[in-house]
C-alpha cells in the first residue's frame, strides 16, 4: 500500500512561510488535486513530497516509511512539470527509457518496458521522433511515459496541461483520469485553474497563503465551501447577508430570473450580459449598489444590458461561510 502522509509539514523562506504546518492523509490510489492561487504554496508541498525541498519542520511518509531526510531517487516518485523537460536530442524511445538507465535496468528488461509503456500512452510508431516533431499533446504523453515506466509508487503532476490550448486540455483531462484509474498509482495534481481540479480528482484539497483552506470532495467544496475564500475561488460566487448576521452564498446557477413583481424577488437593471452558448450569464445590480451574478438557459432571447430584470433564490441553495 502507498499512500501518503504529512505530519506538521512547514517550509519557510526568508521572510514567509510557504506551507504552513500542513497536515495530509492520501491513500493508496487516490487522485488528489492541489488547488489554489499563484504564491499559495501548492509547488512548494509538490517539491518538498518529491524531496526537491527540505522541510523546515514535520514528517514525510510514503507507503508507511519516513523519507522526511531522503534524496528524491529513493523516494521511488514519478514527476511531470508543465514544460514537460523533456530531452531535445534524445528520440521519444531515448527520454522514455531514460530513467531505466539511471536504475540500470538490463537492456532486454528497459525495451519490454519502454514498448508496454508506448503503447499505453499511444504513442506506437513515434518511437524515433525527437520531441519537437511532436504535437503538444503527444509531449505530454511522453512526459508522463517516462514518469511511469520504472513503476513508482507515486505520480506528481505539476500543471502538466498548464501549456496546452484549452481543447486539448480538455481532452487530455479525460485521458489522464482514465489513464490514473487503469495504472491505479496515487497520483498528487498541482493547479491553479478550478474546473481542472473539480473535474478529475477524488478529493481536492484548496491552499491559501501555505495553509489548507479545505480538503474535500469536489462536490463538496464547491456546494459546501468551508469558508469565503474557498467560495469565491472555486467559481463564481454571490455573497449576501444572513438575517442572523452571518454570510452566506448562493452559486449563480441557482439564482433565478424572476417577474420584478414577483414574492421574495430583488428588483434591478442587467448591467452586462455574456452568451455562453447554451446558456447565459447575467450581472444585475441593485438601487442599494450590491451585485448578483446569475446563469440561466439561453432559449433564444436573451436580456441585454440596461434591461429591468428581478433575482431570487431558493434558502436552501443558500450555505453560510465564515
Amino acid at each position: 500500500m502507498t499512500g501518503i502522509r504529512l505530519q506538521g509539514l512547514r517550509r519557510d523562506f526568508a521572510g514567509f512561510t510557504a506551507v504552513a504546518d500542513v497536515d495530509l492523509d492520501v491513500e493508496d490510489g487516490e487522485f488528489l488535486t492541489i488547488l489554489g492561487p499563484s504564491g499559495s504554496g501548492k509547488t512548494t508541498l509538490l517539491a518538498l513530497i518529491a524531496g526537491l525541498l527540505q522541510p523546515t519542520s514535520g514528517h514525510i511518509v510514503i507507503g508507511g516509511r519516513d523519507v522526511t531526510g531522503s534524496p528524491p531517487q529513493e523516494r521511488n516518485i514519478g514527476l511531470v512539470f508543465q514544460s514537460y523537460a523533456l530531452f531535445p536530442h534524445m528520440t521519444v524511445e531515448q527520454n522514455v527509457a531514460f530513467p531505466l538507465a539511471v536504475r540500470k535496468w538490463p537492456k532486454a528488461r528497459s525495451q519490454q518496458a519502454v514498448g508496454a509503456m508506448l503503447k499505453l500512452m499511444q504513442l506506437d510508431g513515434l518511437g524515433g521522433r525527437r520531441p519537437l516533431q511532436l504535437s503538444g499533446g503527444q509531449q505530454q504523453r511522453v512526459a508522463l511515459a517516462r514518469a511511469l515506466v520504472f513503476q513508482p509508487s507515486i505520480l506528481l503532476l505539476d500543471e502538466p496541461l498548464g501549456a496546452l490550448d484549452r481543447k486539448l486540455r480538455e481532452a487530455l483531462q479525460v485521458e489522464l483520469k482514465q489513464l490514473q484509474r487503469r495504472v491505479g498509482i496515487t497520483t498528487l495534481l498541482v493547479t491553479h485553474d478550478q474546473e481542472e481540479a473539480l473535474s478529475m480528482a477524488d478529493r481536492v484539497m484548496v491552499l491559501d497563503k501555505g495553509a489548507v483552506q479545505q480538503l474535500d470532495t469536489p462536490q463538496a467544496a464547491y456546494l459546501r465551501p468551508a469558508n469565503r475564500f474557498v467560495a469565491e475561488f472555486l467559481g463564481a460566487a454571490n455573497v449576501i447577508q444572513l438575517p442572523d448576521g452571518r454570510r452566506g452564498i448562493v452559486r449563480p446557477e441557482n439564482v433565478r430570473l424572476m417577474e420584478r413583481d414577483a414574492p421574495d424577488s430583488l428588483a434591478g437593471v442587467v448591467q452586462e450580459a455574456i452568451y455562453l452558448g447554451q446558456s447565459m450569464r447575467y450581472y444585475v445590480s441593485l438601487p442599494c449598489g450590491a451585485s448578483f451574478i446569475c446563469t440561466a438557459p439561453f432559449t433564444g432571447q436573451a436580456l441585454k444590458a440596461g434591461d429591468p430584470a428581478a433575482v431570487g433564490w431558493s434558502a436552501a441553495d443558500v450555505w453560510p461561510v465564515a
